[in-house]
């Protein structure tokens, strides 16, 4: 028995030569170059809010931990006033923690203020509720729009991190 033959596959028309072909050879190349752009500019500004995300969440960490440095800190014996010692011990913690991460080292700024009043001078803690303290840090970096190229339009100047815990009630 014979086989039947097998179709012949079709080809394609020919293509046309003529002025509507010519026009048409560059607009694959430039709907590519304007879908790109968007496409990377896109990548590049998500890349760019995660980094300053980042840095905030650092940043925030860092103000975080100093002011669990001045909770833990042990009083030495012999001193007659330990805030200054907590609050100079929970400004160099949070310094430690983002150490090296930017050109010019953020500023750390560690308070004790009364909890009722807020006042921050010379507060009078004590054991009593109107008397109670907390510790307030504050890590502040300076200079992070020029760390991202081109985003310098979208993106803050600074970035803050901030902290604050109630100190105990057993501090003279």
């Amino acid at each position: 028995m014979a086989r039947p033959p097998l179709p012949r596959p079709r080809h394609a028309p020919p293509r046309r030569e003529g002025p509507a072909a010519v026009r048409q050879r560059g607009v694959y190349a430039i709907e590519f170059a304007f879908v790109f752009l968007m496409f990377f500019g896109l990548v590049y500004a998500t890349l760019c809010y995660g980094i300053a995300l980042t840095l905030r969440m650092g940043l925030q960490h860092a103000a975080e931990e100093g002011a669990r440095a001045a909770l833990r800190y042990q009083k030495v014996a012999g001193t007659a006033d330990p805030l200054p010692l907590r609050r100079a011990h929970a400004a160099v913690v949070a310094a430690s923690r983002v150490e090296g991460w930017f050109a010019t080292p953020p500023a750390v700024v560690a308070q004790i203020c009364q909890s009722a009043s807020g006042e921050c001078a010379a507060p009078a803690c004590g054991p009593d509720w109107a008397q109670r303290c907390q510790i307030r840090v504050t890590v502040t970096a300076s200079g992070i729009d020029r760390m991202l190229p081109m985003m310098t339009f979208a993106m803050p100047a600074t970035l803050t991190g901030q902290a604050s815990m109630l100190l105990d009630g057993r501090l003279p």
